[in-house]
Order: C-alpha cells, then structure tokens, then sequence
C-alpha cells in the first residue's frame, strides 16, 4: 500500500495553511537508514540478552561492561549510517513551515546530520554522555572501551539515553507538550504509538484541534485518531509533500 496523490495533496493543502507544525518521529525513520529497532538490535551476540539487562539503571550497576559495550555496538553502527530522504525531506520541511518543532524518539542523531535544527531528542542521544552519579556532560568519548570510563568525580560514565524505568527530562517533555498543545498540524512519522509519554503528544495536539498526519508503512496504535494516514516509508511519501509545497 502506498500513498495516493489525493491524500498527499490534502496533506499540503493542510501544510500550507498550516501556522504551528509539531512534528514527531519514531524508529521506522532511521530504519529506513539500517538502523535496526531497539528490539530488532538484540540479535547475534546480544540476542541472549533481555531489555533489562542491557537499558536499565539496574542493569548498567550490576554489569556496567556488558551495557558499555552493547551501546558502544549501537553508537559503531550509527556512525556507518547516513540519514535518508525522510530526514533530509524534514529538514527542508522546518525551512518551508517557521513555526516548527521537531521531537524525535530516536537516538542516532540522523535528524541533526541531515540539517534540522533545534531538534528534541526526548530519549536521548547515543552520540552523549553523562556521570552516571550526577549527571555531569562527558565529552570526547572514545568508541572501541571495554569498560565505561571514570567521571573526574569518580562516578562511571554512562551513555545520555533514557533508559527504561527512568524519567524523560522533565524540560525536553514540558516542551514537547506545550508544542504539541498549541500546533495546528502534527504529523507523525515512523512510531509505534506504543512507547509512554511520547505517545500520548499527538492525543495532546488533537485534542487542541491539531489535524494528525501519519506517515508510516504499517498501521499503529494511532491511526484510527489520526485524520489523515498516508501508507509508506518516510523516504518515499516526505519527499512527494517537500516537493509540492516549494
């Protein structure tokens, strides 16, 4: 199934008027790139390992250098990837729309790469870090450790991701809710629908009046809410409204 011409044009239609544009992304955009899910990415040698052990605050105390190194895989493959035309197409996109917010699931910093701006990254980033203790910036990581290095004030050093059963930053989610409450387009490209809070931010702009638009290649939890679905990748259909709206 792909996306009709009459459903991208009522897409535009709707952009080109459109005053506050919340934009919202999840992992099937850097899928897209060969970036696997987090779930998917449990394969080979991590396969024999459960969520818990390798994302939590629990798991990285109890075996700091198994967490260590499963990130470290994860930030290697990021590093060998490049954005696709869905990131490049939303980069275009916060040009042609001023009032724009973008609020990414994602961790592989392809939003910034492909040149969007001001991006919230509300699960983190694999590219940061952070004590572990409290909180202090890490820079200048280097890939390839086998242990997680020491914080000057001696806490371990751990990746700036929102691990499960940690609390989103508290400013990047206020944010993202007052954008989200005051768009009057929100188009949501690539997500489940499934993972909480960020899920509940197109219910937030709807019920503000927002029109939803859903690109994605499958149906979510979200579809039957949102206004308009639009069937496919977000390469192929982001880039047929990009073009339209020039």
């Amino acid at each position: 199934m792909k996306a009709g011409s009459v459903a991208i044009d009522l897409a535009v239609d709707w952009l080109k008027n459109c005053k506050f544009l919340f934009v919202l992304t999840g992992a099937g955009v850097s899928k897209e790139s060969g970036i696997p899910t987090f779930r998917d990415a449990l394969e080979g040698l991590w396969a024999n390992y459960n969520p818990e052990e390798l994302a939590t605050p629990q798991g990285f105390k109890n075996n700091p250098s198994l967490v260590w190194q499963w990130y470290d895989s994860r930030r290697q493959k990021v590093k060998d990837v490049q954005p696709n035309a869905g990131h490049f197409a939303l980069a275009e996109l916060q040009k042609l729309i001023p009032n724009f917010f973008l609020c990414t699931q994602n961790v592989d910093g392809l939003h910034i790469r492909a040149g969007s701006t001001d991006v919230v990254e509300i699960h983190g980033s694999l590219s940061k870090f952070k004590c572990f203790d409290k909180e202090h910036e890490a820079k200048d990581v280097p890939f390839d450790l086998k242990e997680p290095p020491k914080c000057d004030c001696g806490s371990l050093i751990r990746p700036a991701v929102v691990w499960f059963n940690e609390a989103m930053p508290e400013k990047l989610l206020k944010d993202s809710y007052a954008a989200a409450g005051k768009a009057d387009v929100a188009l949501v490209i690539g997500t489940s629908g499934l993972v909480h809070p960020a899920a509940s931010l197109p219910y937030i702009a709807k019920q503000a009046g927002a029109k939803i638009i859903e690109v994605n290649p499958n149906k979510s939890e979200l579809t039957e809410s949102a206004d308009l679905f639009l069937p496919g990748p977000s390469g192929v259909v982001l880039p047929q409204i990009v073009e339209k709206l020039r």
